[in-house]
C-alpha cells in the first residue's frame, strides 16, 4: 500500500504561512518517498520479466541451432540418396529406364521406390523448413519483446532518477529549515501529514519502518562521554518516524545535542525519545497511537549524518536510559 501524504492544515484562513510551507514541504518529501518506492517496484518487476523473456529467447535460439544442424545432416543424406539413385539408374530418364528394365514389373517397382523416397525426402525438407521458419519467428518475437521491456525499464529508470533528484533537493531543503530552527532554539511548530491506518498496527512497532542499525546502546565512541545512550537507525532525511506505542507527548524541543527531539510517555512508567529530527508532526500534550507518524528524520544537533536516535528511559530526562533493543524485544518487536 502506498500512503499518500498531503498537508491537512496547510491552507485556510488563519493558517501560519511558515507552518503551511513546512507542512507542504514535509508532505512533498513523504510523497516523493512513496513515488520512488512504487517506481522501484515497477523497475524490478520489469527487470525480472525481461530476464524471463531473455531466457525464453535464448531457448528458442538454441532450439533453432539444433534444428539447423539436423537439416544440414538431412541435406547430406539427400546427397547420398541422390547419388545412390543415379548409380542404380534412378537418375536415368524414364525412356532409358524402360528400355533397360527386364520387365514392366521391375520398372514399376523401381519407379515406386524412387517416388516414395522423393516424397519422404520432400516431406522431411518441408517439415524442417516450416519448423525453422516457426522458430525464427518465435525468436524474433521474443527478441522484440525483450527490446520493448528494455525500453520500458529505461523509461522507468529515468523516472526514478528524476524522482530521486527531486527527493534529494526537497529533503535537504527540509533539513535546512530544521537547522535554522535549531540555531534559533525555537521549533517551527507541528506539520500535518495524512497518517497510516492505525487499525493495522500491533501494540508496539519499530520507530522507523525500514532501516539499518548503526550505533547501539552502550557502545563506545568519541562523541559520547559515558557510552551511547540509545539505538541509532540509519535512514535518509525525511523518513517518517513512528510512535513505538500508545502514549502522550510530554515534550517537543529544538536545540542542544539532540537537535529537534520528541519525548513520549507510555503506560508502565517508560518514556521514549526520538532525536535529530528534521520535522515534527505532533504537539506537546497530544495523545499518540502505535505507528502514528510523529515526525521526520534528519541530522540536527550533534549528528554526523542522517539517522534517528531512539532512547527508552524511566524518566523523561537523559541519563535514565535502558537498552531499547531489549525493551522492544520484550514487547514482541525484534530489531
Amino acid at each position: 500500500m502506498v500512503l499518500a501524504a498531503r498537508p491537512t492544515d496547510a491552507s485556510g484562513e488563519g493558517t501560519d504561512p511558515d507552518s503551511a510551507t513546512d507542512s507542504g514541504l514535509s508532505a512533498e518529501v513523504t510523497r516523493l518517498y512513496a513515488d520512488a518506492a512504487v517506481v522501484t517496484q515497477q523497475y524490478e518487476a520489469g527487470r525480472r520479466e525481461a530476464e524471463a523473456e531473455g531466457a525464453k529467447a535464448r531457448r528458442f535460439e538454441e532450439l533453432l541451432v539444433r534444428e539447423r544442424r539436423d537439416i544440414a545432416v538431412l541435406h547430406e543424406d539427400l546427397g547420398r540418396i541422390a547419388r545412390g539413385q543415379y548409380r542404380s539408374g534412378g537418375g536415368l530418364p524414364l525412356t532409358a529406364q524402360m528400355l533397360l528394365a527386364d520387365s514392366p514389373e521391375e520398372l514399376m517397382r523401381g519407379q515406386r521406390a524412387v517416388w516414395q523416397a522423393d516424397l519422404a525426402v520432400n516431406n522431411a525438407i518441408d517439415k524442417s523448413r516450416r519448423a525453422e521458419a516457426r522458430l525464427a519467428a518465435d525468436e524474433a518475437k521474443a527478441a522484440a519483446h525483450w527490446q520493448k521491456l528494455e525500453r520500458r525499464n529505461g523509461e522507468i529508470a529515468k523516472l526514478k532518477r528524476i524522482i530521486e533528484d527531486k527527493l534529494e533537493e526537497a529533503r535537504w531543503t527540509l533539513q535546512g529549515r530544521a537547522d535554522a530552527s535549531v540555531a534559533a532554539g525555537s521549533c517551527r511548530g507541528a506539520v500535518r501529514l495524512d497518517q497510516p491506518d492505525p487499525g493495522t498496527m500491533p501494540e508496539y512497532v519499530t520507530p522507523v519502518e525500514t532501516y539499518e542499525l548503526s550505533a547501539s546502546f552502550g557502545s563506545g565512541g568519541d562523541r559520547w562521554a559515558n557510552g551511547h545512550t540509545g539505538q541509532d537507525f540509519a535512514v535518509p532525511i525525511g523518513t517518517p518516524v513512528r510512535a513505538v506505542g500508545a502514549g502522550t507527548v510530554v515534550s517537543v524541543s529544538c536545540g542542544g545535542a539532540f537537535g529537534i527531539e520528541i519525548v513520549i510517555e507510555h503506560p508502565g512508567g517508560y518514556y521514549t525519545q526520538y532525536a535529530h529530527l528534521a520535522a515534527v508532526t505532533v504537539d506537546q500534550g497530544q495523545r499518540v497511537t502505535p505507528g502514528q507518524w510523529i515526525g521526520q528524520t534528519g541530522t540536527t544537533g550533534n549528528s554526523t549524518g542522517p539517522h534517528l536516535h531512539f532512547e527508552v528511559r524511566v524518566t523523561p530526562e537523559l541519563g535514565s536510559g535502558v537498552d531499547p533493543a531489549a525493551w522492544l524485544s520484550a514487547r514482541g518487536v525484534q530489531l
